[in-house]
């Protein structure tokens, strides 16, 4: 009797240990397995996977909000779809998507001021979406082919967006001027003005615009990163296999790196700006991840992962690197301070966009 309490007491406490463990831990490494249609939750010590939740139809990017407890996906299929999902990290629930409406083909996510910013290729627009309200409250149109990727200020007043048919990089700036009056069509050989208001004429308030500066970067401009103190911005063209640099003070193109990366993905400058990382999804025999010094603007290192390799994510305090080789169903794990890898995590069938979430 003593020994089958003994059991019972040792099988309930091992499945308590299994639950236990299973919890969403903080930092949380999130990873989506594409073919999977699902979002990984990853412990970035075990490099083990804890939960996998529903992510919706084709997801490409994830971010995570700033309280690391939702979790925005971008359901992509290339235009056919018009929604993001969202992940209750704590709870490791899907939640009812965000619907788009007639915004299509959403990629490129970003997180700033509490909202939402996302891209919708087919309508080449750019967008904001608002947690609180669970409304768009801003839309902007680029004009270009494609828009895919999008990096926001954190003072809101700068957004940088890729567009990949285009072979351009967007650079958004906001700007605050005092429009002069509008006038209206000649009334007895005087021309009337607009009124500034309710109240009739009067000075005109300032409003606020954007202004787009368009760079011509490369035939499948698609990842591109920032360097940490914002002075560069360094993007790849997928078809060229070039790097473009930006000087982002000047808006413009400094420098074009023959890089021989066709096929590339994503760019990912390391914590400290020492490194850039930029990844192919072709792969072949130069490699998929080519490793450059951010200074001297030469590669460094040229790593063969796979068969390709697609989203990279840093680590926050600058260990460690994190590259998706999608073909090959795998993250690699990259010390930052040796350039090797030194482990790899499983977290589904197609890797590739991928994000911290720290709760607080």
């Amino acid at each position: 009797m003593r020994l089958r309490i003994n059991c019972m007491v040792a099988l309930i406490g091992l499945a308590a240990g299994v639950l236990w463990g299973q919890h969403t831990p903080s930092p949380a490494l999130l990873v989506l397995a594409k073919s999977d249609q699902a979002l990984a939750i990853v412990d970035p010590v075990t490099l083990k996977v804890v939960a996998h939740v529903p992510a919706g139809p084709d997801p490409h990017e994830v971010v995570a909000s700033p309280d690391g407890r939702l979790a925005f996906i971008s359901n992509y299929g290339f235009g056919a779809y018009h929604t993001i999902s969202v992940v209750n990290l704590p709870a490791q629930k899907a939640l009812p998507r965000i619907d788009l409406g007639i915004l299509l083909g959403p990629h490129g996510l970003a997180f700033a001021g509490g909202e939402l910013y996302f891209t919708a290729e087919v309508n080449e627009v750019l967008g904001r979406y608002n947690p609180l309200t669970r409304r768009i409250d801003w839309i902007l149109g680029t004009g270009q082919m494609r828009t895919h990727m999008i990096e926001v200020s954190r003072n809101l007043d700068h957004i940088y967006t890729s567009n990949v048919n285009s072979g351009t990089i967007s650079i958004i700036e906001k700007v605050t001027a005092r429009p002069g009056p509008l006038p209206l069509p000649r009334v007895g050989g005087q021309r009337a003005l607009l009124p500034a208001g309710p109240g009739g004429p009067g000075p005109h308030p300032s409003r606020v615009f954007w202004r787009q500066t368009v760079l011509q970067t490369g035939v499948g401009t698609e990842g591109f990163d920032i360097s940490p103190d914002g002075s560069e911005l360094w993007s790849a063209a997928s078809q060229n296999g070039t790097i473009s640099i930006i000087d982002i003070g000047t808006k413009r193109i400094v420098q074009t790196l023959q890089a021989h990366l066709q096929g590339a993905n994503r760019v990912r400058f390391t914590p400290n700006g020492k490194y850039v990382f930029a990844s192919s999804l072709l792969g072949g025999e130069r490699g998929d991840l080519a490793i450059f010094d951010a200074h001297t603007r030469k590669q460094v290192v040229r790593m063969a992962l796979g068969h390709g390799a697609a989203g990279i994510l840093m680590q926050p305090d600058g260990s460690r690197a994190y590259v998706a080789c999608s073909p090959d169903n795998y993250v690699a794990v990259i010390d930052l301070s040796t350039l090797k890898v030194i482990g790899r995590i499983y977290p589904g069938k197609g890797p590739d966009g991928m994000a911290w979430a720290v709760q607080r």
